[in-house]
């Protein structure tokens, strides 16, 4: 059982959760503060089990459609669809199940996020048809990750969230999108030469290496600025913009070693550095939350 579940993890790269899930908890504590409390562990769950359903999706459904690129491509020859380790109609089953479980979370949380739950579906799922006919393939995926904290808003706060609350969400989504726009471009350049050889799109394709290398760093720079601006909204204090610096060091470390490393480094880069920013966002976020008295559990 424990080998099972750890092939279906694997497959679906469960571990990446960690790059959404933070900045989604991290708005739902924001978005509870209004209502002076921890919006309930029902609330914690649903939201919970839609990021999970959805992202499992949207990786299934990537897996499914590049299926016959991944056995081409030496990096990912040896994935679970392309080495016979899962069968299609596992992984489409799979992709399914996971759909219905969001729409089904997204039920329980209230009408909003029902309504809009096909929506979402379609845009965490489109991403992985963007490579073949733009360049911009890196910022789809942006707005699919980017769902995640405006989801979770949405959740806690339904149709009586605020004009305040809108613009605090959209500016995190923002940062959000840039965040990944800088680390998917990083992450590309491991299939710079085999996308270019297949018809493959990205912006590390269309503007070579280190100009979309440029343009990734300049994508974090303004995500710093969009996460300094959002802890101003919020009226955070001291904890948070520490935090802030450290989330900077983080993105200047990952583009050094983009730059001056071997491409083996690149997951290092990619997973351990990213992985970290989004821990470090939602820690500060709780302490600023709980710090300033406006969240009590319930």
């Amino acid at each position: 059982m424990i080998s099972t579940i750890q092939k279906w993890g694997s497959f679906v790269r469960f571990s990446h959760t960690v790059f959404a899930l933070p900045f989604a908890l991290a708005a739902m504590l924001v978005a509870a503060r209004d209502n002076r409390g921890w919006p309930g562990w029902r609330v914690f769950g649903l939201i919970l089990a839609a990021m999970v359903c959805a992202r499992t999706c949207a990786m299934a459904f990537n897996r499914i459609v590049d299926r016959k690129f991944d056995a081409l491509n030496p990096r990912t020859k040896n994935r679970h669809l392309p080495a016979g380790q899962i069968s299609l109609a596992s992984a489409i089953s799979l992709c399914v199940l996971s759909a219905a479980g969001f729409i089904a979370a997204s039920w329980f949380l209230n009408r909003p996020c029902f309504y809009l739950s096909p929506v979402a579906l379609v845009a965490v799922c489109f991403y992985s048809l963007t490579k073949r006919f733009t360049d911009y393939t890196h910022v789809f995926l942006g707005i699919a990750l980017a769902l995640a904290p405006v989801g979770a808003w949405l959740a806690v706060r339904g149709t009586e969230i605020t004009g305040g609350e809108i613009l605090q969400v959209s500016v995190l989504s923002a940062a959000v999108i840039l965040w990944l726009v800088g680390f998917d471009i990083i992450y590309a350049l491991q299939d710079y030469e085999f996308d270019k050889a297949h018809g493959l799109r990205s912006l590390v394709v269309a503007w070579g290496p280190q100009n979309a290398l440029a343009a990734a760093f300049l994508a974090h720079m303004i995500m710093c600025g969009l996460l300094m601006l959002f802890g101003l909204l919020c009226h955070f204090g001291i904890a948070y913009f520490i935090g802030w610096f450290l989330i900077v060091g983080c993105l200047v470390m990952e583009h050094w070693i983009a730059r001056r490393r071997s491409l083996n480094w690149i997951n290092l880069a990619f997973f351990r550095l990213n992985a970290l920013v989004g821990v470090i966002f939602l820690v500060v976020v709780a302490a600023e939350v709980i710090f300033q008295g406006g969240f009590k559990l319930r």
